[in-house]
């Protein structure tokens, strides 16, 4: 009879290298810090320089929020202050010139991005229960904000313990979560504008509704491949033993 006696173990892996070097990598962390920037200045600022009133005028959730009561406001603001916070300083972690060149300026980075995710991260569990994509952004944006905030919490726990990989590791799915504030503005119209190619009319509330866990779902599946790419501490499902 086959069992298995544990659902992962973690594993090292060798890293890989591949012909084309570091472009590749450069390409892709100023590709992840520009995106992250933009979202920043399109989604996040907006909420502080105007009132929930007149940005429920433009498209977007704004309009959900008005009227609510006083705690899921402040969690809003909560949320979006630290997801945007660690949005745009997580990109930084990962620049290999600023940790070799300046530990101590990636050190307190870190720590404001990690108080960034916990802030974040509490105000999502607050607000989780207010989406309009009922229990589907319920269930998403919660395991999300829960995922979000025990990945960071394991990310410190690893720094603090010296085991400089496994905090790699942590913090590369940390910010893969972190990063589903741009993944989700990326796959919520094209999943909106999806039905046109079988001649039916763009639905938001349909698309909306799977968002919440394809926005960050595809992110931790990319952000394992890169941690066993790296060669830094990994899951897998063990081999079946009988």
């Amino acid at each position: 009879m086959t069992g298995v006696t544990r659902l992962i173990e973690p594993v090292r892996t060798a890293p890989v290298t591949t012909p084309t070097g570091r472009v590749a990598p450069r390409i892709g962390w100023t590709f992840v810090l520009l995106t992250a920037l933009a979202i920043v200045a399109y989604a996040a600022v907006p909420y502080f320089t105007a009132s929930l009133e007149a940005l429920s005028e433009a498209p977007g959730l704004a309009a959900d929020y008005v009227g609510k009561p006083a705690f899921v406001l402040a969690a809003l603001y909560l949320h979006i202050a630290g997801g945007a916070t660690a949005l745009a300083l997580g990109a930084l972690q990962f620049w290999r010139g600023l940790r070799t060149r300046a530990p101590r300026v990636h050190r307190w980075i870190g720590r404001i991005y990690l108080l960034g995710v916990a802030v974040g991260s509490l105000g999502g569990l607050v607000i989780a229960p207010t989406s309009t994509a009922g229990f589907v952004g319920f269930f998403g944006f919660s395991t999300l904000a829960v995922l979000w905030l025990v990945t960071g919490w394991r990310a410190y726990r690893a720094i603090r313990r010296r085991d400089v990989a496994s905090h790699q590791a942590w913090m590369i799915r940390n910010y893969a979560l972190t990063y589903s504030a741009v993944t989700l503005r990326i796959w919520l119209p094209l999943m909106i504008f999806a039905p046109l190619l079988v001649g039916q009319t763009p639905d938001f509330d349909n698309a909306y509704a799977a968002v919440p866990f394809v926005a960050w779902l595809p992110n931790l599946v990319f952000a394992e491949w890169l941690i066993r790419r790296r060669g830094l501490p990994s899951y897998r499902l063990p081999p079946a033993r009988t």
